[in-house]
């Protein structure tokens, strides 16, 4: 019971890291970059022609980001421009052009649902700094406020190393000027795709099988009751290790004494050692060093054939022979 709990706990500790090893995205540094369209919401503000609203057309966005991703949560710095140009109403008969120009550098927090897998939806926030020009009736004005955005994606891992991102994006300032000191509200959502590679990842290379295990040769010499000496059959099976051994170079050799359940337990430990060292002289004889061979004594605690204490069983009367 202890050995099968032993093998399931390892199964799985073992689990998360055969995974991994399937996974299509590692942790590491990754850089990319985007672009898309973004949507401006009207607003008001005040102007030298009185208050007027402000009419954005469809702008467009561009940008990049550095980031290291954790495998689930990520991080990154993200620089991006945004365009947008706009017709500001301020009258039943007076109207005129307005752009804005806004580069936002935020840091950014995702989280990858699915991570590793090929179709990643993730989910975002960021915040950090836009530094904002306004143009309008051949003014400027140049301000540098608060900026944030909520981020809603999906990804499609290529490979480990590369990926792309397509999202919806809420992006907001604080309020910049136009003209004459006057603020409107800076606020749109953007659609953006992104292409990013990843740097570090280990190469998707198919691990090698496992070489078979190779059985070490093994022989078996049998005793008679309550004795160690060694019969012309054993001899004759001794000669086959020791030739074995002489086949295999440096090889070492355990001799391992075993006995029935028919006399005291501790008579059984001396008779098994003293049955594993006749063994261990024979091969001597045979010209194996007796520096290559190891010497161990089992007694009755591993019996060849389950039997009731007491009982005399020839399999049990053994000694085994193991080349290594």
């Amino acid at each position: 019971m202890i050995k099968r709990a032993l093998a399931t706990a390892a199964a799985l500790v073992a689990l998360p890291l055969a995974t991994q090893a399937q996974s299509l995205q590692y942790p590491g540094f990754y850089v990319g970059i985007e672009g898309g369209g973004t949507w401006m919401f009207n607003t008001t503000s005040g102007t030298p022609l009185g208050t007027g609203t402000i009419y954005p057309d469809i702008g467009w966005a561009a940008g990049g980001m550095v980031g290291y991703d954790f495998v689930g949560p990520r991080v990154e710095i993200e620089g991006i421009y945004r365009r947008n140009t706009a017709t500001v109403g301020a009258g039943p008969f007076n109207a005129f052009g307005a752009a804005k120009d806004d580069i936002g550098v935020l840091a950014n927090i995702l989280y990858d649902f699915n991570a590793g897998g090929v179709i990643v939806p993730y989910i975002g926030a960021g915040a950090g700094v836009a530094f904002i020009r306004s143009s309008a009736l051949g003014f400027s004005n140049d301000t540098t406020q608060f900026a944030y955005q909520a981020i809603l994606g999906v990804g499609y891992n290529i490979d480990p190393q590369l990926r792309v991102n397509l999202d919806a994006r809420y992006y907001g300032t604080t309020n910049p000027w136009l003209v004459g000191g006057n603020s409107y509200s800076n606020n749109n959502i953007s659609a953006m795709v992104s292409l990013q590679m990843r740097f570090g990842a280990p190469p998707s290379v198919a691990a090698p099988p496992p070489a078979p295990p190779v059985a070490a040769p093994s022989y078996m010499v049998f005793f008679d009751w309550d004795r160690s000496n060694l019969s012309e059959q054993a001899l004759n099976t001794i000669r086959q290790a020791a030739g074995q051994y002489k086949t295999r170079g440096n090889a070492r050799i355990t001799a391992t004494g075993h006995t029935d359940k028919s006399g005291p337990e501790n008579y059984n430990m001396a008779l098994s050692l003293r049955r594993a060292n006749a063994v261990k002289d024979a091969l001597v004889r045979e010209g194996v060093p007796a520096t290559a061979i190891a010497v161990i004594g089992r007694g009755e605690s591993q019996p060849l054939v389950q039997t009731a204490d007491g009982v005399r069983e020839p399999q049990n009367r053994r000694v085994e022979i193991v080349i290594q």
